[in-house]
């Protein structure tokens, strides 16, 4: 029994926990929306403004029908109803106006509000730290991006328009209640069961406006990874597994949605049966009010025609506490993003990098990913500035990280890294990456023209530039036999390209940044060897008086180096050029015959490795 109260409680407290933070996040996305929106005002305004005068004109005109019939048309005065009628055609021109206005500011709102959240949004998420795309998923950032913004942009679009019709009911009520009290009561008296309904039907669509949007993101994730994993999807055959994976989620959208559904078909039919109500009670009251001569005709057609005129405002009222749930809910989620502080960022004091010639030093640095072991256990290396220097190691020796704490993608957990003297934590970020120029293995180019490509970060360089980037790292040929040369587009991710094409374009675009220092991650291992020897002189250019770190496995890359360090560990456990160490550690040719064996998986040619001396001996 202990045990199951004990599980109640818990139950209780992690419901009560959920609703709290439910609360939280719905406040945090009625701030986000009302902060956008009021950076809009003179939208707001018009919108208003052009809803009081559509408001007043459409109020008007069951007033001028009932006066055309009162005084035209049952006391025969022909003049009189002509000219009441042609005000009603006015006023009806004065309304269409109106529309048009509060609807251009309607939609101009939302569209404004929908582009400045996206755009704070992926210039946010551009800002945070590698640590925090490590772990999101690119679907769901999409889903945010897009979804969840075009839900707030659903809001949005119905508030202006919503409180124009708001206008008009509290005008019909004022009208109603001054002309005959017992019509009002009749028209508005029903009014408060619906205020009471909307309440609870806002409350219970939170919940499942907030589980819907994720099960999309969730949605948005799986079709993400299906579409820019195709090539390992049809690799396995695994099309039949991806499609019932996507069939799950969609099933999950699909319940979800029906979920809405059903609140709504339950709530919906009161906004349509409520004025007709209404319209019952007039003509039961009304009907005896006008054979009694306390009324006439055409304050029944008036009044009428003003519980007619409350059946859009009830409707867009529904549509709006329909849609205000899910739109909190997306807003929410997107301020979570919003709120995410980057993890690496300029420091308050933040300088700017000293001139030097690139000289780099890591001291004493320990480093790990997330709540993982150290990658880098008090490392120690020196660089000199135009020095050339090899990393090499086994897998998870901590060689790569190196590569990503010189730029700051991370922060080390103790100890230093330097660039000139300067800590990089000290320095501004933006300096410091311009400082060191990277080509990875895994090489990521934009669905642009060649040209735009290289000229990444200088997209005002000169032609010439260009070109003398892509002959340095070997591109220019292959370039200028595309169908239009540097003006060629490249597919997604550049995969209309060769891997070793796609790689020399990745260096062309480090060497025309002209870093003072220059990384080099595995980056002519998707190169085939025999092209490998056409770059390796234009790389030899490249580097030379450039500090230059290459982390590689092939010698002929290796080759490249002034020296080389060997990481193990975390840790530099030996030091010198490629011969010394061939000669003294037996540790490197343990990793050198490793690399070896891999070949055969198409990691580096044999036949190269194994002619180097002490190798396979």
């Amino acid at each position: 029994m202990d045990d199951e109260a004990e599980t109640k409680q818990q139950k209780t407290a992690r419901k009560e926990a959920e609703q709290l933070e439910g609360a939280q996040t719905r406040k945090q996305g009625w701030r986000l929306m009302r902060e956008a929106v009021g950076a809009h005002p003179h939208l707001m305004i018009l919108g208003i403004l052009a809803g009081l005068v559509w408001a007043i004109a459409r109020v008007s005109v069951p007033l001028l029908a009932g006066a055309a019939i009162d005084h035209g048309i049952a006391k025969g005065r022909t003049g009189l109803t002509l000219t009441l009628t042609a005000a009603i055609v006015a006023v009806g021109a004065v309304q269409a106006i109106g529309t048009g206005l509060r609807r251009y500011a309607a939609f101009g709102l939302a569209w404004r509000v929908e582009t400045d959240i996206r755009m704070k949004l992926v210039a946010h998420l551009q800002r945070l730290h590698f640590a925090f795309h490590d772990q999101a998923q690119t679907g769901q950032l999409m889903a945010y991006a897009n979804t969840d913004i075009q839900q707030i942009n659903n809001v949005v679009l119905l508030v202006p328009l919503t409180i124009a019709s708001t206008i008009q009911m509290i005008a019909v009520a004022v009208i109603l209640l001054l002309r005959s009290p017992g019509l009002a009561l009749f028209a508005l008296g029903l009014l408060p069961l619906l205020n009471f309904s909307a309440a609870r039907f806002n409350h219970r669509m939170y919940p499942v406006g907030m589980k819907l949007q994720q099960e999309l993101s969730d949605v948005s994730g799986v079709v993400e990874e299906s579409v820019t994993g195709v090539r390992v999807v049809k690799g396995f055959g695994v099309e039949r597994m991806q499609r019932a994976r996507l069939s799950s989620e969609a099933d999950s959208v699909y319940d979800r949605s029906m979920d809405q559904a059903r609140l709504r078909a339950n709530f919906m039919p009161l906004i349509d049966l409520l004025p007709t109500l209404g319209l019952v009670g007039i003509l039961w009251y009304g009907g005896h009010q006008v054979l009694q001569h306390h009324l006439t005709v055409g304050d029944i057609v008036s009044a009428n025609l003003f519980v007619l005129m409350l059946i859009w405002p009830l409707r867009m009222i529904g549509m709006l506490v329909g849609q205000l749930p899910r739109s909190a809910a997306a807003a929410g989620r997107i301020n979570s993003i919003l709120a995410t502080d980057p993890a690496i960022d300029d420091a308050p004091n933040a300088h700017a990098l000293p001139d030097g010639p690139g000289a780099v030093r890591f001291e004493r640095v320990t480093f790990g990913y997330g709540r993982g072991p150290a990658v880098l256990d008090g490392l120690d290396l020196v660089i000199e500035g135009g020095e050339a220097v090899a990393l090499v190691g086994a897998t998870a020796s901590g060689k790569t990280t190196v590569a990503r704490l010189l730029p700051r993608f991370y922060d080390v957990h103790a100890g230093h890294v330097r660039i000139d003297g300067a800590d990089v934590r000290g320095v501004r970020l933006n300096e410091v990456r311009r400082s060191v120029g990277l080509v990875f293995e895994d090489t990521f180019l934009f669905s642009d023209s060649v040209r735009n490509n290289i000229a990444f970060a200088d997209p005002e360089a000169p032609t010439e530039a260009v070109v003398r980037a892509a002959k340095l790292a070997g591109a220019d040929e292959f370039v200028r036999d595309l169908p239009e040369g540097y003006d060629t587009i490249i597919g997604e991710h550049g995969y209309s390209l060769s891997g070793g094409q796609r790689q020399r374009i990745a260096i062309a675009r480090a060497v025309l940044a002209d870093p003072r220092i220059l990384i080099l991650d595995d980056a002519t291992s998707s190169v085939d060897p025999t092209k490998e020897h056409e770059i390796r002189a234009a790389l030899a250019e490249v580097m030379q008086g450039r500090t230059t770190i290459i982390i590689a496995h092939r010698p002929a890359t290796i080759a490249l180096a002034d020296r080389v360090v060997l990481i193990d560990e975390g840790k530099v456990v030996a030091d010198g050029t490629h011969e010394r160490l061939l000669a003294t550690s037996p540790r490197y040719r343990e990793v050198l015959a490793r690399a070896a064996v891999e070949t055969q998986a198409g990691v580096v040619d044999d036949e190269e490795l194994l002619d180097l001396p002490g190798v396979g001996d």
